[in-house]
This record gives structure tokens, sequence and C-alpha cells, in this order.
């Protein structure tokens, strides 16, 4: 549930192939726990299949000085894997009970996402 950010506008999912799409107002960034800093683009794409999200664009992180974008998020046990195509780092799966807040990040009032846009071709099964 955290991996995306709060304020999502709409999404687009293709059950056949699991290609998906999620829509912002615009692009944001905030920092969150260990000091690492993500930044989303006002598109994410990806493809999504039982414990993984692959193809991820949109959605990177800062190490060092430098921004990397993550590639792939997979479920390992209790676990959460993000791969920035030439490393990876794990995360226990509690840290995403909550969604994150652009611009506060994780220490944030929760205000409502107000949806506009849902397309989907199919109904949504299960994901990760």
């Amino acid at each position: 549930m955290g991996i995306l950010p709060k304020g999502i506008t709409g999404y687009d999912l293709d059950l056949s192939t699991g290609k998906w799409a999620a829509y912002f107002d615009g692009a944001c960034s905030f920092a969150v726990e260990g000091s690492y800093q993500l930044k989303y683009k006002s598109t994410i794409t990806g493809t999504i299949s039982e414990n993984r999200l692959k193809d991820l664009t949109g959605v990177s992180v800062k190490v060092l000085f430098l921004w990397l974008n993550i590639v792939e998020v997979s479920r390992s046990g209790d676990d959460l894997d993000f791969s920035v195509g030439i490393a990876s780092a794990s995360f226990p799966i509690d840290n995403f009970y909550e969604c994150p807040q652009c611009g506060f990040g994780l220490n944030c009032n929760p205000v409502p996402p107000q949806v506009r846009k849902i397309k989907m071709k199919k109904s949504l099964v299960s994901s990760i």
C-alpha cells in the first residue's frame, strides 16, 4: 500500500499484460526514514505480477549525490527489495503499511486523495 504516495488522480491497468500507469497532478518528492530522498514523476508506469513490480519508470531515489531510477520492487518474505539495476536494498514490509504524502513523507496528517479518473480494462484481482 505505501509504495506510491497519496495523491494519485487516476490509473490504468491491463490485467492481461500486467502493465499499469498511475497519475499525479505533478511531480513530487520527499524524504523517508534513513535519509533517503524519493522523487516521483507525474506519471509512474510498470508491470505488476505476483509479489513483483518491474519495468518501473518515474520513481527515483537519491543516493549520495546521484538520482537513480528504481526499476523493480519485489517481495521476499517479510521484506520488500528495491532495485536500481546495479544495486538493491531491502526494507521490512511493515514500513509500507502507510502511504507517504507528497511534500511530507510519512510525517503528516493524512489527506484523503480525490480520484478523478479511474480506467480499468478488467477487474482488479490481487497484487503485492
